[in-house]
């Protein structure tokens, strides 16, 4: 198994040819290069596959071959941008093409097949989704704080297009990801325990709170929300949706039947979460008290 994985990681620099070996390309490039021999059991006179080898092959072949599909998207110019399809192993067909190459003789070489990934998301639904406005907020913080600022940035940025489907339930902290230093996060002010304290992903709640309202205005179903264990500046008193990648989410429901587009913008010290859908959709909002727009002084250690 060793001399497989050392072939996978030669071809990295160049590709090498050996005896009665099974060359796979993709698109004509060689991505591995095995022997059958590697793959033989062993252990009585009739050739037989090691399983366990081989699906130690696939799995890294399969991380070769994957491309991921790219969804549409609306750009900075509010124009559609077209989605991509991705693939990855078609894994039954390159079984047939290995067991021809391994009960036969001598060397081979086989394109490796791929089944397409079609995107979660494609230009023509996005374009009939972006026409009704059903909800709105807007909250406002110092932009002069930068590492929060940066926060906010990063997490708006990863809501932003997302469309969530009739009775799919969003999750903020599935779609956002860990806020980590290796994703970009910087370290700025957080609640715990209802005390202020410096922790890396500081401003994501107010976020997450802007969406919950524009979310509420819509009339969507809310699944799971938290308060912060103080009140915060950023929205009215009960109106935050506090989130932690091991601790409290924001989730919500689509009860509609029409696909709900997510869209977020920064200007400045401001955030808007607006959610989109169809001209069909019919929806019953809700009313939201709106967030104040003057800041208190404080708030350079805001929450």
């Amino acid at each position: 198994m060793t001399k497989i994985w050392l072939v996978l990681l030669l071809l990295a620099t160049q590709p090498i040819e050996l005896p009665d070996s099974l060359t796979v390309t993709q698109e004509g490039e060689t991505i591995a290069i095995v022997n059958r021999e590697d793959f033989d059991i062993g252990l009585i006179d009739t050739p037989m596959i090691d399983s366990d080898t081989y699906l130690d092959f696939i799995d890294k072949l399969d991380e070769k071959v994957y491309k991921e599909p790219v969804n549409a998207y609306i750009n900075d110019q509010e124009t559609v941008v077209k989605e991509r399809s991705g693939h990855r192993l078609y894994r039954k067909a390159f079984m047939e093409q290995f067991n021809t190459y391994f009960y036969g003789t001598g060397a081979s070489k086989v394109e490796v097949p791929e089944l397409e990934i079609h995107p979660r998301v494609d230009s023509e639904l996005l374009a009939n989704i972006r026409v009704q406005k059903i909800g709105e907020y807007v909250t406002y913080f110092n932009s002069n704080n930068e590492n929060r600022a940066h926060n906010i940035s990063l997490s708006t940025e990863a809501i932003d297009d997302y469309v969530v489907f009739p009775n799919e339930t969003f999750s903020f902290n599935k779609v956002v990801g860990e806020r980590t230093k290796e994703n970009g996060y910087l370290p700025a002010p957080v609640i715990v325990k209802g005390e202020l304290s410096e922790g890396v992903g500081g401003g994501i709640c107010q976020v997450s709170s802007t969406l919950f309202n524009a979310v509420d205005k819509a009339g969507l179903d809310i699944v799971e929300r938290y308060t912060h264990s103080r009140s915060v500046r950023y929205v009215p008193p009960g109106r935050d949706a506090t989130v932690s990648w091991y601790g409290p989410d924001f989730r919500f429901r689509n009860n509609y039947n029409q696909p709900i587009l997510i869209r977020t913008k920064r200007l400045g010290g401001s955030i808007s979460v607006s959610l989109y859908s169809s001209d069909v959709i019919d929806y019953e909002p809700r009313k939201v008290p709106m967030a104040s727009p003057r800041l208190p002084e404080e708030i350079n250690t805001e929450e």
